[in-house]
């Protein structure tokens, strides 16, 4: 490469906004995170209570991307809100089918639930020592972050609508019949889902319960940052 080369390749770089990707960085880890979590969280519940579907199809993994759903990882990275790639499994192993069916939907809005209050944890643990600097504060934004779009992945996918985890667990509560008639629709959940959130309709009550929730929990935070305080800087 020629000078000629080498500058133009360094007036690139230097026009460059590398903090457009380090924010995409800080929101798709996390989101990752949370979505292989959440999955794994559905699956192994399944599997001790006697299905090993996910197993067999090789879900029972911490690799994102047997779990990802392009559209509902969008989701998350825009709204911070979606959903995941459901996880194959078969009701009719479970000695009681419908109890078992809703315990395996639920595991992922619980998994998510606390890894948002492990994550409040860390986060106050690691406050002081990575707040000094622009490194550690990036850092503790990406915590924050991941402990908001575990919240809502968690609520989120609690709603009824196929084919988030609420629909399955309305299953344990109606009749089958009339579960099998709101499954028809399962494969334009997502259209629906991701209308109702950008519109607003559910994007911006969903974002208060999601804050609210968030706000609920940021005082777990308090007892480890005050033990590090004591420890340490007194």
């Amino acid at each position: 490469m020629g000078v000629r080369g080498i500058n133009a390749l360094k007036s690139i770089m230097d026009g460059f906004d590398f903090t457009y990707i380090l924010g995409i960085i800080q929101r798709i880890i996390p989101a990752l995170l949370c979505v292989t979590l959440h999955e794994l969280g559905h699956g192994y519940v399944a599997y001790l209570l006697g299905d090993d579907t996910a197993k067999q199809y090789g879900r029972l993994t911490l690799n994102p991307v047997k779990h990802l759903d392009m559209m509902g990882l969008l989701m998350m990275l825009v709204f911070r809100v979606g959903w995941a790639k459901p996880v194959p499994v078969n009701m009719y192993r479970f000695k009681k089918p419908k109890r078992g069916m809703a315990m395996t939907a639920l595991a992922g809005p619980v998994t998510n639930a606390l890894i948002a209050i492990v994550f409040v944890f860390i986060f106050g643990l690691v406050y002081l020592p990575l707040s000094r600097t622009a490194s550690g504060t990036y850092f503790l934004e990406m915590i924050q972050t991941t402990v908001y779009i575990s919240l809502g992945l968690g609520i989120f996918n609690l709603i009824p609508i196929p084919p988030l985890d609420g629909s399955k667990i309305l299953f344990s509560i109606i009749s089958d019949d009339a579960y099998y008639k709101l499954m028809r629709y399962e494969r334009y959940g997502g259209i629906v889902l991701f209308i109702l959130v950008a519109t607003g309709i559910l994007g911006r009550p969903l974002a208060k319960l999601i804050y609210g929730v968030y706000n609920a929990i940021l005082p777990i935070a308090q007892f480890p940052l005050t033990l590090i305080y004591n420890l340490f800087y007194t």
